[in-house]
């Protein structure tokens, strides 16, 4: 503990970067909704309304081939394979053809959601947080660089449960692309160095169970894989 803190520091949240020894600080994790039609449909939602966002806490990341144990006060968690961008510079009201300048690569995310509480506290018009933002409910591969990747615009992004595919989109299918989020997001708040921002699922969001394995790809970025564990006691 420093002699400046008064309770220990809490650790540095990072990411793996593909490829070296090196990690990827986490600042903050915004995650958008309703950006892939399907998914909207399949919700019951309004197609017409554009996406909004909501927030993870850093410290809710679970690394590629971790185990995220069952959530409590649930009994209905979805899985949401997303295409994580990972910024290494930001700014208030950037421009959406500045925006690539701001990205240092790309990652494979899973946004977990309790849904069941999720859609409780829709109905109630309240924060989605306790079906969002629970411990270990932000599972992310390893980033690689945009200098290696570029910055993709298309190409399959997929789920496998115990290895039958769920979720099969494209990138392509995204109705606000990646330069469009950044300039919306940075509209409300100050992006910065260290934001992730996951960018919204495809269809087939369906329940998993202790001891499911989930299997996640974006085309020309990555994988992940974790392994659902039993609820902690």
């Amino acid at each position: 503990m420093s002699a400046d803190t008064v309770i220990p520091a809490p650790p540095q949240p990072v990411i793996a970067v593909a490829g070296t020894s090196k990690t990827f600080p986490v600042r903050r994790i915004w995650c958008v909704g309703r950006n892939y039609i399907e998914h909207i449909r399949e919700m019951g939602q309004d197609e017409r309304l554009p996406p909004f966002y909501f927030a993870k806490a850093a410290d809710m990341i679970v690394p590629d081939g971790g185990t995220v144990p069952y959530p409590s006060l649930t009994k209905d968690m979805h899985h949401e394979v997303e295409l994580v961008v990972a910024l290494k510079s930001g700014g208030r009201n950037i421009p959406a053809d500045k925006a690539n300048d701001c990205i240092y690569g790309y990652a494979v995310g899973i946004d977990l959601t309790r849904r069941d509480l999720q859609i409780a506290s829709r109905d109630l018009k309240r924060p989605w947080e306790v079906g969002k933002a629970f411990d270990h409910s932000a599972p992310m591969g390893a980033i690689k660089p945009a200098s290696e990747s570029g910055h993709p615009t298309a190409g399959k992004i997929t789920l496998k449960c115990n290895g039958t595919i769920r979720q099969d989109g494209d990138l392509n299918q995204l109705i606000w692309n990646v330069p469009e989020i950044i300039a919306d997001l940075s509209k409300m708040v100050e992006l910065a160095a260290g934001d992730i921002i996951m960018t919204g699922t495809p269809a087939g969001v369906a329940a998993c169970v202790a001891g499911d394995k989930l299997e996640c790809a974006v085309e020309g970025v990555g994988t992940l894989s974790v392994t659902i564990g039993p609820a902690l006691k």
